[in-house]
């Protein structure tokens, strides 16, 4: 018991893997999309529907996808999830073509495999950054190892668009789902026979990790039932607050999520395998800014509280994404586009951390129940915004389709300014 043990970060790099592979899986579609599209006779608009119909899956179960976590465990949810992340992605890459079903039934098919995957990956984070980082990280450091996952969350997304472009073009789209689609099985194995929800029952703890661990945090006679804490958090004005900014925030990132690829082949007249490459720039600015976010809040917090702690990283990253995304949008270069672009959604990576942080402070022991309600807002907008960016650009371009994530973000900006991170909830057990 002389060195202290770092188990912590193990299942944090677990988290990571977790985070990146759930990503892969998610990410894929806006990818191959652009093949599928011609190879199913499907339209801008009906792909968008299938891009949406994840988003709205994800954003509805995110609040159960919380309650469900706390109920049967980190450990146990995560590995349940990743084995139906798998299954749904076999399917989808097994599905009829045109020559044995009409465009109707395949759209419909696609609509719904889409929403359930959006269903069964919607307690990731909840689960892995409300409840797993929660239990496992002590109180001070919760925002580097929230802008961590996100790293692994966005590096899964920048190697997508590379990986599965190449498969696409030499294989084909099918083959780009089905050859994916272990990863998770992996994950699942892994993360269940290394987890635990407790640090306390995992074997290769040792005690100086677990007083680090368990230093300052509140006693647990505190916690009230879960039903009672979901009431509290949804009637807190700061929970509200970072959930309205964060909805702001995630309009710009579903930008990048369901349309960047195709911009990139369509308006700016990259070749498949070219926008691949580029369509990972976005998401690697993202993996470094998400880090930094991560590590820029925790000492702001230490030095200034989580007032102004959480708040600066979130207004500083808002601003900036909300000028570089119409700088980009704007620019007649395609590859100054590339790189205003991709810098404005690191800039948004910039905030997760903070956010993430804010909810946890504010939260405390319910921070599942919390996050849970974060991010069903930053959610909920992915199934508008996966709709409204390929609308506004038929109907009056891209370029006004993109200036809409700008005004978005600086909405975002103006809420941060409310948000307090130092007000916890009062629970009043009941």
């Amino acid at each position: 018991d002389h060195q202290r043990t770092n188990v912590r970060w193990v299942i944090l790099a677990l988290l990571f893997m977790a985070s990146f592979v759930a990503y892969m899986l998610r990410t894929n579609m806006s990818i191959a999309g652009e093949n599928m599209m011609e190879d199913l006779g499907l339209s801008k608009i009906q792909l968008g529907m299938i891009l949406s119909a994840f988003a709205w899956g994800y954003a509805i179960f995110q609040f159960p996808g919380g309650i469900f976590g706390n109920i049967v465990g980190c450990r146990r949810a995560l590995t349940i999830i990743a084995v139906l992340w798998g299954i749904l992605t076999l399917v989808t890459g097994l599905g009829p073509g045109t020559n044995l079903a009409s465009t109707i039934f395949i759209l419909t098919t696609l609509i719904v495999l889409r929403f359930l995957m959006g269903v069964v990956q919607a307690p990731v984070f909840p689960v892995a950054c409300g409840g797993t980082i929660g239990s496992w990280f002590p109180v001070s450091g919760w925002a580097f190892p929230n802008g961590l996952t996100s790293t692994g969350l966005t590096l899964g997304a920048a190697a997508t668009a590379p990986l599965i472009a190449w498969l696409m073009e030499s294989l084909g789209w099918r083959e780009s789902f089905i050859l994916t689609a272990p990863f998770a099985f992996l994950i699942a194995g892994v993360w269940w026979w290394y987890a635990r929800d407790n640090p306390a029952d995992h074997p290769r703890v040792n005690k100086k990790e677990l007083s680090l661990i368990n230093a300052n945090r509140p006693s647990s006679e505190r916690t009230i039932k879960d039903k009672a804490a979901w009431k509290h958090v949804l009637k807190n004005r700061d929970i509200l607050l970072l959930t309205a900014s964060y909805f702001c925030m995630n309009y710009v990132f579903y930008i990048f999520f369901n349309w960047f690829f195709i911009y990139l082949v369509d308006v700016r007249e990259f070749e498949i395998l070219e926008g691949g490459f580029f369509a990972a720039a976005p998401w690697m600015a993202g993996a470094v800014a998400a880090s930094v976010g991560g590590l820029w809040c925790d000492r702001l917090c230490k030095r200034f509280g989580p007032r102004w702690g959480c708040r600066i990283p979130g207004i500083v990253g808002l601003s900036l994404a909300a000028g570089l995304l119409f700088l980009g949008a704007t620019t007649k270069n395609p590859y100054l586009a590339v790189v205003f672009l991709s810098l404005s959604f690191g800039c948004t990576q910039l905030t997760e951390g903070p956010y993430w942080a804010a909810a946890i402070f504010v939260s405390g022991k319910h921070a599942s129940a919390a996050t849970g309600v974060m991010n069903t807002g930053g959610n909920v907008v992915g199934g508008i915004g996966a709709l409204l960016v390929p609308i506004t650009a038929e109907a009056v371009g891209w370029v006004p389709a993109l200036a809409t994530g700008s005004v978005f973000a600086a909405v975002g900006v103006g809420l941060w300014f409310f948000v307090r991170a130092d007000k916890p909830i009062a629970f009043h057990s009941s």
